[in-house]
């Protein structure tokens, strides 16, 4: 942008004019906003996805750090573990109490069991047949890779 506009002083006015809210509203003509007066009736960016997605994988990543066990896992089980409390939330994923007890022992096909044998693996489809592949046997399913090549 080949602009003098300060930024820093524009946002801040934007700011004051527009409010700063963490929750949808509707603004004062009925279009669901949030933010600092974000049209949530516009598409998108991929960058504002992208950063939406960092940003939710960090919180589950904090979440799943809650649990001692969770350090000592290798990556493909954190994956799992993140991946879960990320569709789930905390309250939803601490509800798995047979399954967390069962990681918490290295129990992987304990803990595989439990998930199938729950309301989740009836609701997300394949994501939880290659979750509970990756938790049994702590090997990345890669038929699931995107078509890019690249991993999750």
């Amino acid at each position: 942008m080949d602009s003098k506009i300060d930024m820093d002083i524009l946002a801040d006015q934007l700011e004051r004019h527009e409010g700063r809210r963490p929750l949808p509203y509707k603004d004062s003509v009925g279009v669901l906003t949030v933010g600092v007066g974000r049209n949530l009736e516009r598409p998108l960016s991929e960058d504002e996805i992208d950063l939406m997605l960092s940003n939710d994988i960090k919180a589950a990543a904090k979440d799943a750090e809650k649990f001692l066990w969770f350090s000592g896992l290798d990556g493909i089980r954190q994956q799992v573990v993140v991946n879960m409390l990320f569709n789930l939330g905390w309250k939803r994923f601490t509800g798995f109490r047979k399954m967390i007890a069962a990681i918490e022992d290295r129990d992987w096909e304990r803990a595989a069991v439990e998930m199938k044998d729950s309301k989740w693996y009836t609701q997300v489809g394949y994501r939880a047949d290659e979750l509970i592949h990756m938790m049994r046997t702590g090997i990345q399913n890669y038929r699931y890779r995107y078509k890019t090549g690249g991993g999750f």
